[in-house]
Formats: C-alpha cells, structure tokens, sequence
C-alpha cells in the first residue's frame, strides 16, 4: 500500500475537509429526511407493501430501492449520524417513530406502489408537528383546511 499526503491526493481526487458530524437531535433527522423529499417533490417513491400485516422480524427487514426511506440513507449526513441502512426497522430506530407514523409515511395501502416525494415529506413534518397523517386526518384537512 502507498501512502500519499493530502497534498498529494488532491492531484487526482477530490479531497473533502474533515467532516464531523454532529449528534442530530429526531427533530434534525426528521426535518433533514423532509428536505431531502422535497428536493425530489416530483418523485415517485416506492412504497412497501401491507407493512401493517407483517410479522414484526419480517416488517423490520422491509425495504425498496426507490423508497422514502432509502432517500434519508442516501444522503451522507444522515448517515453519518448513524443510520446503518434502509429498512423498514432502521428507519423506525433512527428517526424514533412508532410503526403507525412510519405506516403513514410508507405503505402500499395508503398510497399504492408509489407515494410522490413532496406527500411524504408533508407526512414527515406531521410527525415532527405531533399531527396524526392517517385517513381521517387527511380527510378532515381536505374538507376543513
């Protein structure tokens, strides 16, 4: 192995400062998640399918290329801050969510097999809000504002 100053790989690479993370509180993980949807808002999703029926190891273990939640694991902050993946189980860990406020956010029987990036970053800052995002919620809010 050849070692190289940082002077020296800046010749042929791209050499980035030295990043350290600071601890995101669930708020900052939450709100940066909800950026990064919106950076997408046209975007279609992929959701998981009938995340309500499944056995909890088997729920856990979900996942889809394309889904809101491999969204949040893209992006090198919030992996940094310490999300290990993109399943159903590490996106309830990360972001401190209950199964019911993940389900709103990502299941085939709310949305189909696509949710729209800007609806799951709306769903995501009702979280953050303390706001229910499930049926009636979205109804009362289409009829009363």
């Amino acid at each position: 192995m050849k070692h190289h100053t940082r002077e020296q790989l800046q010749v042929f690479a791209q050499v980035e400062p030295d990043y350290r993370p600071q601890a995101l509180s669930r708020q900052e993980r939450l709100a940066r998640w909800a950026e990064l949807l919106d950076q997408s808002h046209n975007r279609h999703l992929a959701t998981l399918y009938e995340t309500e029926h499944q056995p909890t190891a088997l729920r856990n273990a979900l996942r889809s290329d394309g889904s809101p939640i491999s969204v949040a694991f893209d992006d090198p902050m919030l992996r940094a801050a310490g999300m290990k993946d993109d399943t159903y189980g590490e996106a309830l860990r990360f972001f401190g969510l209950r199964h019911w406020q993940l389900h709103d956010v990502i299941c085939y029987c709310h949305f189909g097999a696509t949710v729209n990036a800007e609806t799951a970053a709306t769903l995501v800052r009702s979280i953050m809000s303390g706001e229910r995002s499930g049926l009636m919620a979205r109804l009362r809010a289409l009829f009363f504002g």
